[in-house]
């Protein structure tokens, strides 16, 4: 499991990057580089949905 922490932690700041790029600019980056292949840009939206709900649980119950 502890392998899983450095990549859970980059798919959130993925997912973070990207959410700010739509936010400003409205560029949407994965789906730029991978919108030829719908279902790797869902695989990897799902990656980071699951990132993002293993930090959550790793900060309330305060996991290192």
């Amino acid at each position: 499991m502890d392998s899983l922490k450095p990549v859970s932690k980059w798919l959130v700041v993925v997912g973070a990057i990207n959410w700010g790029l739509v936010g400003f600019m409205d560029y949407n980056l994965v789906d730029s580089l991978l919108g030829s292949w719908p279902g790797v840009v869902r695989v990897v939206y799902l990656l980071v949905g699951a990132a993002g709900v293993w930090g959550a649980y790793a900060m309330a119950t305060k996991s290192k």
